[in-house]
């Protein structure tokens, strides 16, 4: 919702920081006012506030009294101009090509997918503080490079089609494994991440990897109603009941990877799609195709090597080596994933497979420490109880 209001804003008035600036305001009013009463259209009252809020800047910045009157009289008809491209012509704003590609990915991240500074900062692997640097002086050098709310040329697009599908996948990741609150997983960012790649798609039907991208979702996505029992409590994929996966999110994800696949080199998310299908293929955890899995894992990490992709080949290892040879991967990889808990905790589930429970207990602890998520914290402290390291 928050993106289309921004959408809407930068459109009528131009001046992006200001607008990002009115909607973040706007929301935490929301936040403050929506548990005791919910408005009748919450997106109309949103793109109120938050015309009141650069009203207001405008009047502290001695701004010219014919714009604030025609700020203060306008009634916004949020149906009046497309959303959905609106939404597109946001993400391409936010990659602008005077900002560096860190910033071009937080920004985008903050006004699209709506994901706070601490999220962005969890995604990054850095400190909030230094996330909220970067994201302030992105939006001060959209303003000084002069952008207008538009679609750039078609040469431009394809130059800055690669960070806009990087910020889809991360505001998918987000929603799938939520960093930080109550709930494992956010419906609202996997579902928009979908909503936009498909936009993506149907904008360029010819780039491989953006469809490569949705394939990913919809194949990942399709096991969101396995993946936590009813109080919440994570499930692990070998655990899932894969009756509930969603066969019609898998179908078509296989199809659309394999209109792509072979007709170019395979990207990463192409590859990360491959892995997706072939877990979504098997009828039950011990039919999976792990010789397959570690095979594409070897590729992917040539072709976007990464703490974060070695990490997850890991795991496959020692699915096909045992554990002790996952295990020696992870050896080098502390320092790049110090901040995050997701080492720890793959670490704990490899030393308890190879029977090596105090260490094992230690590490889910660590984990658990790091986590900010409430479920992912209960899971692991679950695990430490139940293992007997007597």
């Amino acid at each position: 919702m928050a993106p289309q209001v921004l959408g809407v804003l930068a459109r009528t008035y131009g001046q992006f920081d200001a607008c990002e600036d009115a909607v973040q305001e706007a929301l935490l009013e929301a936040a403050l006012q929506w548990p005791s009463e919910l408005p009748r259209d919450p997106k109309a009252w949103l793109m109120a506030v938050a015309s009141r809020r650069l009203v207001d800047y405008w009047r502290s910045e001695s701004a010219r009294r014919s714009r604030e009157e025609r700020v203060a009289a306008m009634e916004f008809q949020h149906s009046a101009v497309p959303e959905t491209d609106d939404t597109l012509i946001l993400m391409f704003l936010c990659c602008h090509p005077a900002l560096s590609a860190p910033s071009q990915l937080a920004l985008t991240l903050r006004a699209v997918g709506g994901l706070t500074t601490a999220e962005i900062a969890s995604a990054f692997l850095v400190p909030e503080a230094t996330m909220g640097q970067r994201i302030s002086r992105a939006k001060q050098g959209i303003q000084k490079a002069g952008a207008t709310f538009s679609m750039p040329p078609a040469s431009e697009q394809k130059a800055r089609l690669g960070v806009v599908l990087h910020v889809l996948y991360l505001i998918f990741n987000e929603g799938y494994a939520a960093s930080s609150g109550p709930s494992l997983q956010r419906e609202d960012l996997t579902t928009e991440a979908i909503r936009l790649t498909r936009m993506v798609v149907a904008a360029a039907p010819r780039e491989l990897e953006a469809a490569g991208l949705l394939a990913l979702m919809l194949l990942t996505d399709s096991r969101r109603a396995a993946r936590a029992l009813a109080d919440g409590m994570p499930v692990p994929l070998a655990e899932q009941d894969r009756s509930l996966w969603n066969r019609g999110q898998i179908e078509e994800g296989i199809a659309l990877l394999s209109s792509v696949l072979g007709r170019g080199a395979a990207g990463p998310y192409q590859l990360q799609a491959a892995i997706a299908a072939v877990h979504a293929e098997a009828a039950s955890d011990a039919q999976t195709d792990w010789p397959q899995i570690l095979a594409l894992y070897t590729v992917l990490e040539a072709v976007a090597p990464g703490p974060v992709v070695t990490l997850n080949r890991a795991v496959a290892v020692a699915m096909v080596h045992g554990p002790a040879a996952g295990l020696e991967l992870l050896a080098g990889l502390d320092s790049a994933l110090a901040r995050s808990h997701r080492l720890d905790a793959v670490r704990g589930h490899l030393l308890e497979m190879a029977g090596r429970y105090v260490e094992a207990r230690a590490a889910y602890l660590a984990a658990a420490k790091k986590t900010a998520s409430l479920q992912e914290r209960r899971y692991l402290m679950g695990k430490v109880a139940g293992l007997d390291t007597t």
